[in-house]
């Protein structure tokens, strides 16, 4: 047989789906998860990525747990895919959910998300001292809407109270969107959203940024609104206030799946990263554009679990 003819078999008998795809959201509709799986879908129908479809399943509840149990319950399905945010670990701390992100079989990091201190641009806040100073001067009274109870938001809130001093009254929303919608309506004070879940009401002259908890400012120079690109945020620690989270966005499968099922993955959220459309929405959510796989992105994973019980024994939300 000559090697062009064992190529063409060998290329044959990799696997691929051959029935839809389930891609588990386990967080709300319009959130930063929400809308990277549906461009994620988008580009690969768009693109004609993979012959079978793909659809996305929002399973939210218990923050996130629903999605994980149900991936976890899906041992050895590779029709199966679930993006992961930081619930991946604090909701199994937070809850005491019999959840473990080795439940699961890594994929591939799609990128790392930034958290933007936000105020809405009516207020006079122009600097993170600014609402610090109010914030205190109300005595707790301020409101810091974010997604979810003991996840992400809430922990950034906790270091921000740690850091300054300050005082906030913390109020849980579903999804990231939510939050955005509340600030603009001036329900809450302040919230730590990600940059894709407030864009469209910064461009719009609603919400204003303060400040960006990374260790370095955003790279992206494009004017969002007349006088801002994203790069033009400060980081906290400039203003004062050193704190730095980033979150996962990656993809996992459930366990028990094969080597091949998995680089099957592996190469579809590749040539994802490579369209146009994905390096836009990249751009356009401001993300950090880190991307692993394999040993590299399940020792990042267990890295940051560590990381995360830290922080979540540090403001007591670990489940008793």
């Amino acid at each position: 047989m000559c090697i062009g003819a064992l190529t063409s078999q060998l290329a044959q008998a990799a696997w691929e789906p051959t029935k839809t795809v389930e891609f588990i959201v386990p967080a709300g509709t319009g959130g930063g998860a929400d809308q990277m799986a549906r461009i994620t879908q988008a580009i690969i129908a768009k693109h004609k990525l993979m012959k079978q479809p793909m659809v996305v399943v929002n399973k939210g509840g218990g923050a996130g747990a629903e999605g994980f149990l149900d991936a976890k319950g899906a041992k050895g399905d590779p029709h199966k895919i679930i993006i992961t945010l930081s619930n991946l670990f604090t909701t199994p701390l937070a809850v005491g959910v019999p959840f473990n992100w080795r439940d699961l079989t890594p994929v591939s990091m799609m990128a790392l998300d930034q958290f933007v201190l936000w105020v809405n641009a009516d207020t006079p806040y122009k600097e993170p001292k600014d609402l610090v100073a109010a914030v205190k001067a109300a005595g707790g009274k301020m409101k810091m809407g974010g997604t979810g109870s003991k996840q992400e938001d809430q922990i950034i809130t906790v270091a921000l109270e740690k850091a300054t001093g300050a005082k906030w009254n913390y109020i849980s929303y579903k999804g990231g969107g939510e939050v955005a919608v509340q600030l603009v309506g001036k329900h809450v004070d302040s919230t730590v959203n990600n940059p894709i879940e407030a864009v469209a009401q910064w461009r719009s002259g609603s919400l204003r940024p303060l400040c960006v908890f990374d260790a370095k400012r955003m790279p992206y120079k494009t004017k969002i609104t007349k006088d801002m690109a994203w790069g033009d945020i400060p980081t906290c620690k400039e203003k004062g206030m050193d704190i730095d989270y980033v979150m996962l966005r990656g993809i996992f499968m459930p366990g028990g799946v094969t080597a091949d099922q998995v680089q099957y993955y592996v190469d579809l959220m590749k040539k994802v990263r490579e369209t146009p459309d994905w390096k836009e929405f990249i751009e356009k959510g401001a993300f950090n554009t880190t991307a692993l796989v394999g040993k590299e992105y399940a020792d990042w994973v267990a890295k940051e679990e560590a990381r995360h019980l830290f922080l979540m024994r540090d403001a007591g939300f670990i489940a008793k």
